[in-house]
């Protein structure tokens, strides 16, 4: 009698079967073992090569502007993971941030809002002011997500143009002095005003924190000792206006703003009164900034139409300024 386990063939049909065995037992093991639960992010130091940093991440989702962040970290307001924030720090998204305690969403937002708001006399730029005074923030419609951040300030007894953002990025680009975005005032003077001192005036005089000088004076009308003049900064120190014309002897009795880079004030906008700017002046704002535009975000019923009231006061027609052959505004005297 011949051994079974001699035969060949009967071999390869248990080699064959062990296989189909296995592959049964393990898709059979695949189907009752508990799914993989999801382990949290560890970020290595390669993860964080590529993160943001913190004080650019938080002006980006409105939370203020970047030099107010970073003012914010130094304070130790800001948490990272449970852990304070010091200057220098980066962060991607699946890290917790947390500021005052409150967890902050900094993913990249698409949308932006932005506002043109005429400043009267007696308001400061501060959200609040130790002396009680009114706010400039005091007029603006609230929002519900983000802050309002204020692109360039105005003294107290300066007047006229101001621009609010949603995007903390833009609002830093666009103050900072290497933007070299041109800033325009009207402005009286008393005093007797001589070609001179307009020729000093746009040479450079030295102030106690650096040079200053205007890059363009123009007159725009006046008799007297009351005269009215047209100027052009092209930064925003502290009363730099004010302060030029005091370094040769004269006084300023009213300033007002009248344009920031390529944004005038409408001509019929009273003060007190804002005028949210639609998607094509959003586009010109990161136009000035040499950014990507984000959308204008859409506006709710209510300040619809407080914006629909405003505009019928106001009116949406921007005064724009003729440039001649010199390079300069052409500009109605005052009489």
């Amino acid at each position: 009698m011949k051994n079974s386990n001699n035969n060949p063939q009967k071999k390869s049909v248990n080699k064959t079967s062990d296989k189909r065995a296995k592959k049964k037992s393990a898709r059979t093991s695949s189907k009752t073992s508990p799914k993989a639960v999801a382990q949290p992010f560890i970020p290595t130091d390669s993860d964080r090569l590529p993160g943001e940093k913190l004080q650019k991440a938080l002006a980006r989702a409105g939370i203020g502007s970047r030099r107010e962040m970073e003012r914010w970290i130094d304070s130790g307001r800001i948490q990272v993971d449970g852990k304070t924030a010091s200057l220098g720090d980066r962060v991607y998204p699946q890290q917790l941030i947390k500021v005052d305690g409150k967890p902050i969403d900094v993913s990249e937002g698409q949308h932006v809002r932005c506002l043109l708001y005429h400043k009267p006399v007696g308001e400061v730029c501060s959200r609040k002011d130790p002396e009680g005074r009114r706010t400039v923030f005091d007029s603006l419609p609230a929002l519900k997500s983000g802050r309002w951040i204020v692109i360039g300030r105005l003294d107290y007894t300066t007047s006229g143009l101001l621009l609010f953002t949603t995007d903390g990025e833009l609002a830093n680009v666009l103050m900072h002095p290497s933007s070299m975005i041109e800033r325009e005032y009207l402005v009286r003077v008393m005093g007797d005003v001589s070609p001179n001192i307009i020729d000093t005036l746009k040479k450079g005089v030295m102030l106690d924190d650096g040079p200053a000088r205007f890059a363009d004076v123009v007159d725009g009308g006046g008799e007297g000792i009351n005269r009215w003049f047209y100027v052009v900064l092209m930064e925003g120190r502290n009363r730099e206006v004010r302060r030029l014309w005091e370094s040769q002897g004269l006084t300023v009795s009213r300033l007002k703003r009248v344009r920031y880079g390529s944004v005038f004030i409408p001509s019929k906008l009273k003060q007190g009164e804002w005028l949210e700017l639609p998607r094509k002046d959003v586009d010109v704002l990161y136009g000035m900034a040499d950014m990507p535009p984000k959308i204008a975000q859409a506006r709710s019923v209510k300040e619809q139409e407080k914006l629909d009231r405003l505009s019928k006061k106001s009116g949406r027609k921007t005064h724009r300024r003729m440039f001649d052959g010199d390079n300069r505004f052409e500009r109605r005297k005052k009489k």
